[in-house]
């Protein structure tokens, strides 16, 4: 059994028809999830989706951080971003095993974009961060780092490297499995992901068309 995990968070571009789309890429390219889950504070309906509430008013990204809260799973558990698109079988992404993609930008550093763990086992990352959300929300707060950006997997990286919980990353055990958003190209491996402002909504060519194709059925 394998859950996939999602994070809708109100104020931004996202809505329940990108979770309707998640989801339905992950039912047609990866059916080896037999549960899929959304955390979010918006009411949304959603076949085939548990939607579970967020429980903090934490903004923005930070809101993944809930995605680590013990008793959201029993079994292997990957964190998805909602821009993700499934593009082709993508089974292996619910193999068991701590896993993280391996940042874009920093090599060696983790990104959140998806992050794979087996039930309460990273729910130290979450009871941590809640102790004292101000703090580590804070620029600088993990110490000099090289991302421009102080997000959630800054955070996440710190906390692993401080806890000597160092994963294996998804380029390396899944070759191929990943495949980065770049306009020029006219095919893509599995799972389409997308840096920076670029997004499936305004995305062009295939990743476009894959997106859209990957709406529910009525």
């Amino acid at each position: 059994m394998a859950t996939l995990l999602t994070v809708l968070k109100h104020g931004g571009r996202y809505d329940a028809v990108w979770v309707a789309r998640l989801a339905a890429g992950a039912r047609r390219f990866a059916p080896a999830f037999d549960r899929i889950v959304c955390l979010t504070d918006r009411a949304i309906v959603c076949p085939g989706v548990e939607i579970v509430p967020l429980r903090h008013d934490w903004p923005g990204w930070w809101s993944k951080m809930e995605a680590f809260r013990p008793g959201l799973a029993t079994d292997t558990t990957v964190l998805c971003d909602l821009d993700t698109v499934f593009a082709g079988e993508a089974s292996a992404l619910a193999e068991p095993g701590f896993a993280t993609m391996e940042d874009y930008f920093h090599k060696g550093r983790i990104s959140t974009a998806f992050v794979r763990w087996h039930a309460d086992g990273l729910a130290f990352l979450y009871e941590r961060f809640a102790a004292d959300p101000e703090r580590w929300m804070a620029p600088g707060s993990c110490g000099p780092v090289p991302n421009a950006v102080h997000g959630d997997q800054v955070v996440v990286d710190r906390f692993l490297r401080d806890a000597e919980r160092k994963p294996h990353f998804l380029q390396a055990l899944h070759p191929g499995l990943l495949d980065f958003y770049d306009p020029p190209k006219t095919t893509y491996g599995p799972l389409i992901v997308f840096i920076g402002a670029a997004k499936p909504d305004t995305a062009t060519g295939p990743a476009h068309a894959l997106w859209v194709s990957n709406a529910p059925e009525d």
